[in-house]
């Protein structure tokens, strides 16, 4: 009997890189979108570990600076990137988020890691041309560094405020489905790529 190649191969590590919305904020363990991805990579046979390195409240200079150590760690085969929206509603500049962003889809590319950039919006409230600037930033990332981008993660959910949370700005566990249906398409083409 011959064995297939793939009979062989290792389970890919797919390490997530967010802030509060990976994190599971404000709803049960097990309902937000990480834990919804591994549910479903079960279901498809897909040989995969997750590991959900996302904080609340994090910005993309603490992901930057915590991605060495869980590059080191884990060696992940995929690295989702969910960060920009703290820096966003800090009015934090964007060149600055758009520098951190760069730098970690680098250093996961420099360590053969494939990356995943899931893109935000910012509520019309900030200005047009923050908006945009901070919008147009994942684009730009994406195409510079060859990254698949979910352009924002929250479509068919932002405008839904059923679907959010009292403070109006972490989604219900109601919501997560829909998340994960906007990340699957590119990251199902990522995981099944070897």
């Amino acid at each position: 009997m011959v064995a297939t190649a793939s009979a062989y191969s290792a389970p890919k590590t797919v390490l997530v890189v967010g802030d509060s919305l990976s994190a599971e904020y404000g709803i049960a363990r097990g309902a937000g979108w990480v834990a919804l991805l591994e549910q479903k990579l079960k279901a498809e046979k897909i040989d995969a570990r997750i590991v959900n390195a996302s904080i609340s409240g994090e910005t993309t200079s603490g992901g930057r600076a915590r991605l060495p150590a869980l590059l080191g760690q884990h060696r992940p085969d995929i690295v989702v990137i969910e960060l920009g929206a703290n820096d966003g509603l800090r009015g934090l500049p964007v060149p600055s988020a758009e520098a951190n962003l760069r730098a970690m889809i680098k250093q996961s590319q420099d360590q053969k890691a494939r990356v995943l950039l899931v893109g935000m919006r910012m509520p019309p409230n900030y200005g047009r041309a923050y908006t945009e600037r901070f919008f147009n930033m994942f684009k730009a990332l994406s195409q510079e560094t060859n990254a698949p981008l979910v352009p924002f993660m929250l479509e068919g959910v932002a405008d839904k405020p059923a679907l959010f949370q009292q403070d109006r700005l972490h989604p219900t566990a109601q919501a997560h489905p829909i998340i994960l249906n906007n990340i699957w398409p590119q990251f199902s083409s990522l995981i099944k790529k070897q």
